[in-house]
């Protein structure tokens, strides 16, 4: 046990390193990248919403009839 708590500092650095070649290899994306993905995932956040509120709307209305049906 004293002996992980001693190779912890050489641990961190070895990490740190190992972190910092991994990331020079990383390919980031451009701005113009990052505008385009962005656009798409507002918009396709905004048509499920509006989906997914009018197919409850329906839902809820057919469901409400069907209980009035019964009543």
């Amino acid at each position: 046990m004293l002996e992980s708590v001693k190779d912890a500092p050489r641990n961190f650095i070895n990490f740190y390193g190992d972190v910092k070649t991994e990331l020079k290899k990383v390919t980031w994306p451009t701005k113009k990248e990052v505008y385009g993905t962005t656009v798409v995932v507002i918009v396709t956040v905004f048509f499920f919403g509006f989906y997914l509120a009018l197919v409850d709307l329906i839902l809820s209305y057919g469901v409400t009839h069907v209980f009035n049906f019964f009543k």
